[in-house]
This record gives C-alpha cells, structure tokens and sequence, in this order.
C-alpha cells in the first residue's frame, strides 16, 4: 500500500489507515478499478420450514436461496428455528450483530405465539417474573394475550435476551405447545406488510435506530 499501487479518487495513497467511504470514492489499485463492498443491511420476512444456514445437511431450503446471489455473503442476525417464521436481519456489519445478539445491549424482539388451548393470566405473569425449565431462567418482559378460545391461544411476547428456542420453552415449561412462531419486531423495526419469502433493505433511520 505504502508503494503507491492503491489510489483514492486518482491520488496515491502513501499511510496507513486510510479511510475510504465505498459509496462515493473511487479506489483503484496499479490503475485498475476496485469494488469496494459496503454495508448492507436486509430486512428478511423468513417463511415456515426454511433454514437460516448456508447449508443444510438434510438439503432443506435456506433463507439464502430467497435472497440475490451477489448477497448471499451477508450473514444472519441470530436466528429462526426451521418452524417458526418472520424478520429477520441479514447484513454484513458485525456491529450490528453484535448489538443485536448480545445480552447486554438488550435489543427487544416481539413475537406472536399460536399456542394450544386457552391461555389464562396467571401464566403468563410466570413468564414475566421468570420460569426455569431445563436448568435455565427464561423471562419475558412483556406478555399479553391477544385472542383465546378453548381451543386456542394467540399471545404477544417481547424479549430481550433471545435465547436458543426461547419462547418454544416458555411455553414447554407449562406444557404448552406453540403451533406457530412468527416474530414481528425487532427494536423499533416491525415486519410490517413484508410479505413471507420477501426482503427489503433498511433505511437510514432505520438503521441507525439499531446500532444506537
């Protein structure tokens, strides 16, 4: 680099640490043209029975199949297990997911749970002061109920610590069984009217409102 071989806008970059803005400078590189990638930040409403790996063993559809191909080295935040459904973040900022998956910055996420049977209060007041099940605390900071019936249940939850399975196992402790998962905010950013298997890439505000 110090050579002289790398420039910014035709002028020869001589010191280290030079920064570059990839949405406005040109780099070149002995007078060749580079494409130097930026952030990306994608908003992804992840269908029922897809997977969030790059590959799966069993050869089950993948979230990156839904996604163009010069995208598919964005990486997910966090996850969705194969049954459950809704946004989901893919970006190739580790800020962002950092913030997004670790504990201590708290980022909230907001689900609705399709359970069995007719949900009453008392429950789900165990899941807001916390539940242990399988040697583990689980707590929401929100729970309310939407709909019930005696055969069903519809119930609002919000997280914040979004751990493996989470809400499944809030609700396995009370031997409740969740017939659908779909998760449908993250921070201030709601699913909204994104239809299932589509994306859209986050706004400005949008992402600024994640990273703080």
């Amino acid at each position: 680099m110090l050579g002289g071989r790398v420039a910014v806008n035709g002028k020869a970059v001589l010191e280290l640490g030079a920064k570059v803005d990839p949405r406005h400078d040109e780099v070149t590189v002995d007078g060749q043209p580079v494409r130097v990638r930026g952030k990306m930040y994608v908003a992804l409403n992840k269908p029922p029975r897809v997977v969030c790996s790059r590959q799966d063993e069993f050869g089950r559809p993948t979230i990156y199949e839904l996604l163009p191909k010069e995208w598919r080295h964005l990486h997910s935040v966090g996850r969705l297990d194969y049954n459950s459904e809704g946004l989901i973040f893919l970006t190739n900022d580790g800020e962002l997911s950092l913030r997004l998956t670790h504990p201590r910055y708290g980022i909230r996420k907001k689900y609705l749970a399709t359970v069995e049977g007719k949900v009453e209060g008392d429950l789900l007041q165990r899941f807001t002061h916390g539940v242990w099940y399988q040697d583990e605390e689980f707590r929401a900071e929100k729970a309310r109920l939407v709909s019930a019936s005696h055969s069903q249940s519809l119930v609002e939850l919000e997280l914040a610590e979004g751990k493996y399975r989470e809400v499944r196992r809030l609700f396995e402790s009370q031997t409740r069984t969740v017939k659908r998962l779909q998760r449908i905010q993250i921070g201030k950013i709601k699913l909204g009217e994104l239809r299932p298997g589509k994306w859209r890439t986050l706004t400005e505000p949008e992402i600024k409102s994640l990273l703080g």
